[in-house]
């Protein structure tokens, strides 16, 4: 199982969107549907950091990503 981190965005979005899921399935549609645009919303954000840590890594001039 890959470990995310008690305090990652990733984790959250994780838990967020298996929430949707079972609380869409116990029919709480409202609920269900603002839990999954959290966990979208989460999800884009970390994409984004995460594309702009690699961009600022490169551009120090941090060399290889992968040793």
């Amino acid at each position: 199982m890959l470990y995310f981190g008690e305090n990652s965005l990733l984790y959250y979005a994780v838990v967020l969107a298996i929430a949707a899921v079972l609380i869409g399935f116990l029919g709480f549609g409202g609920i269900a549907g603002a839990f999954s645009e959290i966990a979208r919303i989460l999800f884009f954000v970390f994409i984004l950091l995460f594309v702009l840590s690699l961009i600022a890594h490169l551009v120090r001039g941090g060399g290889s990503i992968v040793k």
